[in-house]
């Protein structure tokens, strides 16, 4: 039997060294007594819940976490559909190097390269999930011959450069399809790439697609800080900075500035935002893009980041009052805005505006079905919004949560 501490554990120490009661820890965290109890026995909990009880505490959300035996999952592994991708970024390994490594191939083509990374960015934004699968895997090998066929001088740091990049987009990818573990080892390699030829951008992108993998897991401490220490060692001198120095800047406080909220340190998370803050109104009215790597940004992302962030302290309210001074057209009906959107419709749900809610996630299951059904945010907001409405649901209400798998 393990001698590790779970969350359960530290939730019971941490309540018992405040004299609170279940009832009155409940009662603070917006929860039942149940929910405490469950939690507290060893059984399971969102992240979500776990936010809410450590901000009842007055500590940060990790520490209730603990490196304890991990409850039964989907081995990962197992996904035959990553194999393709599994193989190109975690190759088998003997003494004398990966699987494949000693191919004999023609002299690697690196713009060839870049075109076809060019032409996975754009798939990506677009939701065409099944072309990046496909083209990843290839793309990936090519990039690993052409940094062992060109093995010194300028073609070998554009190659690493390349590769930098290449892994990222597939870091970036797998963080989507929720395919942690392989994300994790191939943006790791992509910042060393990136670092090895002192390409700061490409560091940032990595760290950023990091910072959103780390978020995911629930990892808030180690997130804050590789956002904080990357846009430390990157952050420009705004008079010169180009665009994608803003952009890339901008887009690492984010996630620092989400990490904090999250770890229940709210002046930390305001403090992020003010400097995010100055990089988008240094870019005026104009967006930073890249498709490739960390997407855009502009004086809007901040304003998504703070309502996010309201969300996250449970204030809805706060968050819709912010939302409606956002221009109509960064509301409804772009992409640039989707996961903003989602923040609108959890609101309305926490506010019992079950119609509002699912209006939300209709306009986005019509727009952007692909992306939508990979981001268990929407799930949850149907079902809450479902547990709202009084009445039954129209007939729209039950295609968007079915299609979500809510019901």
């Amino acid at each position: 039997m393990s001698d590790a501490i779970s969350p359960g554990d530290h939730l019971r120490s941490l309540r018992h060294a405040r004299g609170l009661t279940r009832e009155a820890l409940a009662e603070r965290a917006g929860l039942s007594p149940g929910v405490v109890k469950k939690v507290e026995n060893g059984g399971s909990a969102r992240i979500e819940t776990l936010h809410a009880l450590a901000r009842a505490l007055g500590v940060r959300t990790s520490r209730l976490f603990d490196a304890g035996p991990p409850a039964p999952a989907r081995e990962e592994g197992r996904d035959l559909s990553l194999m393709p991708l599994r193989q190109a970024i975690a190759p088998a390994v003997t003494a004398g190097g990966p699987l494949g490594a000693d191919a004999v191939e023609p002299a690697p083509d690196l713009a060839a390269i870049d075109r076809t990374a060019a032409t996975i960015a754009r798939a990506y934004y677009a939701d065409t999930y099944a072309t990046v699968a496909e083209l990843l895997p290839p793309l990936i090998r090519s990039a690993h011959i052409a940094v062992r066929h060109y093995d010194h001088g300028p073609l070998h740091e554009r190659a690493l450069r390349l590769r930098g990049r290449v892994l990222q987009m597939a870091g970036r990818y797998l963080v989507q399809v929720r395919a942690y573990d392989l994300a994790h080892i191939a943006l790791a390699d992509a910042v060393r790439d990136c670092a090895g030829v002192r390409d700061r951008g490409g560091v940032a992108a990595a760290v950023y697609q990091q910072g959103w993998l780390l978020l995911r897991q629930g990892r808030f401490d180690e997130a804050e800080r590789v956002s904080v220490r990357t846009a430390d060692e990157t952050e420009p001198r705004i008079s010169r900075a180009t665009r994608d120095d803003l952009g890339a800047w901008g887009k690492l406080l984010m996630h620092a500035s989400s990490a904090a909220a999250r770890n229940n340190r709210p002046q930390e998370a305001r403090d992020m935002l003010r400097l995010a803050r100055t990089a988008g109104t240094a870019l005026g009215g104009a967006t930073a893009r890249d498709d490739g790597s960390w997407g855009s940004f502009d004086w809007r992302t901040v304003a998504y980041q703070a309502i996010e962030n309201h969300m996250v302290a449970e204030h809805p309210r706060r968050a819709l009052a912010l939302a409606e001074r956002m221009p109509v057209a960064a509301r409804h009906g772009v992409r640039f805005g989707r996961r903003h959107l989602l923040d609108v419709a959890q609101a309305h749900a926490r506010l019992g505006q079950s119609d509002e809610a699912f209006g939300v996630l209709a306009a986005l299951h019509r727009e952007t079905p692909e992306w939508l059904r990979h981001q268990h945010l929407a799930a949850d907001v149907a079902r809450e919004a479902r547990r709202a409405r009084r009445r039954p649901l129209t007939k729209e209400q039950r295609l968007v949560a079915a299609a979500l798998d809510a019901q």
